[in-house]
């Protein structure tokens, strides 16, 4: 399944900063990607980073075109990586916290082999 178009819901440890911990369950979500520009920061940086899809508030799609991006928040922003289209649909989410692998979203990963 990894890496891959899945998000993965952990418990989240005492060790976890509380501000990256989902303030209702303590859990956390985890992705191990596939894309391979991403895959390369993170074997450059050696650890995990934070992110988040960018949906500006009152839409309903992602933004992911990088022209977009700059246009409309580029002033507000550090920097853009343009990584190439990733497309909109949205990851697979998999719950297992509880010892039971429980998928709570179907996106692009296949969890055909978990219902």
């Amino acid at each position: 399944m990894t890496p891959g178009p899945y998000t993965f819901i952990l418990p989240a440890t005492r060790e976890l900063p509380k501000r990256l911990q989902s303030t209702k369950r303590r859990t956390i979500g985890m992705r191990v990607p596939d894309h391979p520009l991403v895959r390369a920061v993170l074997d450059e940086l050696g650890e995990p980073i934070m992110s988040s899809t960018l949906t500006l508030p009152g839409e309903d799609l992602p933004l992911t075109d990088p022209v977009e991006i700059e246009e409309r928040i580029g002033h507000e922003i550090d920097a853009i990586i343009d990584a190439g289209p990733t497309g909109i649909e949205p990851t697979s989410v998999i719950d297992l916290t509880t010892g039971v692998a429980k998928v709570l979203r179907v996106g692009r990963g296949d969890v055909s082999a978990l219902l």
